[in-house]
């Protein structure tokens, strides 16, 4: 039996999470996490998956094998909200895709930090990559800043 891995709960606004400790992230909103094969299993954090909206499909440019730079693309993501293409936050070998969005694409959204992981490389995580409470500022300045455009919205009717 594993144990659960152990969480910190966040709520700014009206946004709440609960974010595992021991993953990485990213400011694109991506969370790393090594497994125990030393693969990264890379996914979307809950604050991606509610600003794409319900996810319809996830696709990938790259077979296993293939190596993988920073910052490429390799793939993409369509929710009702918008299509995003989905980026290498790893340098290395392309390890595979989680053949379980094939079937359950809501994986992604309902389980964002298990189950719902998008992909696998192995390598090296981005060295720019943050700790759960650098994370945790990221989110309050995006959260900050998409609060403020709101209130500007507002002024302008």
């Amino acid at each position: 039996m594993t144990t659960p891995p152990e969480l910190l709960r966040y709520k700014r606004s009206r946004f709440a999470t609960r974010l595992p400790v021991r993953h990485r992230y990213t400011r694109s909103h991506y969370w790393l996490d090594r497994d125990d094969s030393g693969s990264w299993r890379v996914g979307l954090t809950t604050f991606a998956t509610r600003m794409l909206g319900d996810l319809v499909e996830c696709t990938f440019a790259v077979e296993p094998g293939e190596p993988v730079d920073l910052g490429q693309p390799i793939g993409s993501i369509e929710g009702f909200k918008a299509i995003s293409d989905i980026y290498a936050v790893a340098s290395g070998r392309f390890a595979g895709t989680n053949e379980a969005l094939d079937t359950d694409i809501t994986l992604v959204e309902s389980k964002p930090y298990g189950d719902g992981w998008l992909y696998k490389v192995d390598g090296a995580p981005d060295p720019e990559s943050l700790d759960v409470g650098e994370y945790v500022h990221v989110l309050d300045a995006t959260i900050d800043r998409m609060l403020a455009s709101r209130r500007e919205g507002d002024t302008d009717a």
